[in-house]
């Protein structure tokens, strides 16, 4: 369409004196402005992303660089009406610059919380009213901001969108279990759709820590203790959030990869404490899931941790988050602040006095973003004044945000099918994959006599304990799906099918509530546990079969972000009265099936030596009750594995399997050894796994080679097993471990059936850094191992020379 000349001349004008745009000349983007109607260049959606990306920078005043850089959530109060609906009159009047990114746009809080998360007080948004609400910021951003730029919109989606109504899978220890990558990737898959169908187009997930400190009540948001493992699974749920290719596809979002770093191993087991890490141990053991991800998948943004080390605060710490993460693994995306966590530079770390010097030093560290609310990224406008923060600097910044917001397609369209929400979410096959994840991610670490699976025709009557075999725990990071489907209600229809009967008594209690958010936690007493043993025992005289539901809930551990709100402990024991139950009904001799429902590793010494079967299920989301029913009765059979170490008591931490040679020497009160290995988990039928058989035995230090291993079920029922590759270098110039997890292949055999696997080995799985700290492969042995844990391994012999 013809323009008048008046138009053409102002587009002309308005370009003129900004040299070029990328290696075009800006008059030759004025005439395409022109060819193209009159619209910039940022807005012709057929021109190249970082041309448009300049011409909108170029465009934009420093006041309108710097609201990119900023995030809404509890002031969003500010920008809402009375029914908390938005309101575009009250953003254009608070942000009149625009703003970068909205937290949480399914939360209805207002103000109320501290950090992150609320007390369940206040029910969140559901689809449609969520994707309304996104849909009025994003029409506000679109036609009442000078510039037209959309808005990125954050939620959580630890274990599926952290949303009302939202699918809930099992909590990510619990899908570090399954050691299916394949699983995860169509779990975050499910999760991005059901973001995306709201209108959310960034997951702050997922969690890639290393964790080795099983006190810390966070190790339920990570894939455990193993870097391989992070790595793996950390690469899964990245390329099921956002797929393998840009622009980012219609039902995919972003990812953040957190928390960078070390904040898996605090001091003292407590979140947040310092981390008392080396170099060497950051780049051996922190750094490879994160380095993994970055140079595999397209990675948005990455989260530094709330954590010092070595004297510097992530959020402060240019090496970290400039020299290794930019310059050395060429992370191209944005970096999101942790909440509130600039401002912790002043109030937790001392590091700084004023929100201006928080800002600075977050600014020269390289964080992109600050969230959830802006604080001291509202002072760099005088940091600019002052010359302590060039203007080139922040557009280097605000580059990244815009590049994602244009390969996102949000200039195009930004709004969600708000009609299409609901139909979007909780779909068949979502709920479908919730379960089939379920099942996979239970270890069965004991089965005397066989008794899983139980069969219907010997169960007799059944007696289900524990408060929550009725109210079920799905971990943190969860709001309230559609339906949970407790295991009280999984057994009574199995119960109702099968024709038992089956009777339940509560047990014993843990807290007088459970919400994640609370910041007070109320213990049961011990006379009304008291009460609920003695009840329990009396039931359980007149059963056949006894199932007990033991282990934690969301208050018992979880994320301590405030001193107010704390959630690590200083003990790894099952809380509260629960051994005086599980002691009382031991005693009675039943046959007596234990399910462990919990988020962290426990210390569960009296459940492995009395009980006749003990199954950690982790949290299993929302169809807990239907993948335990299953379990328990052999329509499928457990195939997890443990991804971490589970501790006799707190006296062995750490207890990591991946040690050095010097490490456990021994202790005059006791063993060294974990109570269960790493990668452990039983099954109900059998496996032999065959020495691993090298293609290759000898290589050069640059050389590959494979390494293959024989698998057989040689028991009587269908199962899978996982088939672990660990490996050790023999004698080298600094010191390495013992073992070191590089490969895994999780495999369903028949009856009979064998199968041989092929592991490749490369030079990244024999590199380590050497003195100089340079990655290097020494020549010598190498032993290479394979088998079903960390402990039961066969060997073979690798030569490099």
């Amino acid at each position: 369409m013809a323009i008048k000349r008046r138009e053409f001349l102002a587009t002309v004008g308005s370009a003129a004196g900004l040299a070029t745009v990328g290696s075009v000349p800006a008059l030759a983007h004025a005439a395409q402005a022109a060819a193209s109607g009159g619209a910039p260049l940022y807005k012709q959606a057929g021109a190249a992303v970082d041309a448009r990306v300049d011409d909108l920078l170029r465009r934009m005043t420093l006041d309108e660089k710097i609201a990119q850089m900023q995030c809404v959530w509890q002031q969003k109060a500010a920008l809402q009406n009375p029914d908390t609906s938005f309101s575009a009159d009250k953003a254009a009047k608070a942000h009149p610059h625009g703003m970068g990114m909205f937290a949480r746009p399914s939360d209805r809080q207002l103000g109320a919380a501290t950090a992150a998360g609320d007390a369940g007080e206040t029910a969140h948004r559901g689809p449609k009213e969520t994707a309304d609400y996104v849909n009025a910021v994003q029409k506000w951003a679109m036609e009442r901001t000078r510039l037209g730029i959309p808005v990125l919109m954050h939620e959580e989606a630890l274990h599926g969108y952290v949303t009302r109504e939202a699918t809930s899978f099992p909590q990510a220890i619990g899908l570090a279990s399954s050691f299916d990558p394949a699983l995860v990737t169509k779990i975050f898959g499910v999760a991005a759709r059901e973001m995306r169908a709201r209108g959310a187009n960034l997951a702050l997930a997922p969690v890639v820590d290393v964790a080795r400190e099983p006190r810390w009540g966070r190790i339920e948001e990570t894939y455990g203790e193993d870097p391989h493992l992070c790595g793996v699974m950390g690469k899964a749920a990245v390329i099921g959030f956002s797929g393998e290719t840009l622009p980012l596809a219609p039902d995919k979002v972003y990812a953040t990869l957190k928390h960078m770093t070390g904040h898996g191993q605090p001091e003292s087991g407590t979140n947040i404490g310092p981390a008392n890490l080396g170099e060497r141990t950051l780049r051996e053991d922190f750094f490879p899931p994160f380095e993994k991800v970055i140079r595999e998948t397209k990675i948005a943004a990455v989260m530094p941790s709330y954590n010092e080390i070595d004297g510097l605060p992530s959020h402060a710490n240019r090496w970290l988050l400039t020299d290794v993460l930019r310059k050395e693994w060429g992370f191209k995306g944005v970096t999101v602040s942790d909440y509130m966590a600039v401002n912790e530079l002043i109030t937790r770390h001392h590091l700084a006095a004023t929100p201006k010097e928080a800002a600075l030093r977050a600014v020269k560290a390289g964080v992109d973003i600050e969230t959830p609310d802006p604080l001291g990224y509202l002072t760099l406008a005088e940091l600019v004044k002052e010359n302590k923060i060039a203007v080139a600097e922040l557009d280097a910044m605000v580059r990244r945000i815009l590049k994602l917001k244009f390969e996102a397609g949000l200039f195009e369209n930004p709004y969600a099918d708000a009609a299409q929400a609901d139909a979007r979410t909780a779909t068949p096959d979502a709920i479908a994959l919730a379960l089939e994840a379920a099942r996979r991610s239970a270890v069965l670490l004991k089965n005397d006599k066989n008794l899983l699976p139980l069969q219907a025709n010997k169960v007799g009557k059944m007696l289900l304990l524990g408060t929550h075999a009725k109210d079920t725990p799905i971990g943190g990071y969860s709001d309230v799906p559609r339906h949970v489907v407790s295991v009280y209600e999984g057994l009574q229809k199995e119960a109702q099918a099968q024709g038992f009967a089956l009777a339940y008594a509560e047990g014993v209690r843990l807290t007088e509530g459970r919400v994640w958010g609370k910041d007070e936690i109320v213990f049961t007493k011990p006379e009304v546990n008291a009460r609920l043993i003695a009840e329990a025992v009396a039931a359980a005289k007149s059963a056949d079969t006894i199932v007990m539901v033991l282990g934690d809930n969301e208050q018992t551990a979880r994320e301590a972000w405030a001193d107010n709100h704390l959630g690590d402990r200083t003990s790894l024991d099952l809380i509260g009265q629960q051994n005086d139950l599980a002691r009382a009904i031991f005693a009675l001799n039943k046959p007596t099936v234990v399910v462990l429902l919990n988020g962290r590793p426990l210390s569960v010494n009296l459940l492995a030596e009395r009980a006749d079967a003990l199954l950690e299920c982790w949290y299993m989301g929302q169809e807990t009750g239907h993948a335990v029913a299953d379990l328990l009765f052999g329509r499928a059979n457990p195939g997890g594995k443990l991804p971490v170490s589970i501790a006799r008591d707190t006296g062995q931490l750490p207890v990591f399997y991946n040690r050095k040679p010097s490490s456990r020497r021994g202790y005059i009160d006791g063993v060294t050894t974990p109570l269960y290995p790493f990668g452990f988990g039983l099954s109900y039928t059998r496996f032999e796994i065959g020495e691993p058989r090298l293609e290759q035995a000898r290589i050069g230090t640059g050389g590959s080679t494979r390494a293959l291993v024989e698998v057989r079920n040689s028991g009587s029922r269908r199962g899978d097993e996982v088939v672990q590759l660990y490996i050790r270098d023999d004698v080298s110039s600094v010191t390495r471990p013992l073992l070191e997890l590089k490969g895994f292949q999780r495999v369903t055999l028949e009856p009979g059936e064998r199968r041989t696997l092929a592991f490749d080995i490369k030079p990244t799985d024999l590199w380590f850094y050497n003195a100089d700290m340079q990655r290097v492969v020494e020549p010598g042995t190498f032993t290479i191992f394979a088998g079903p844990n960390s402990a039961d391994l066969k060997k073979t012999t690798l030569t490099v020379a």
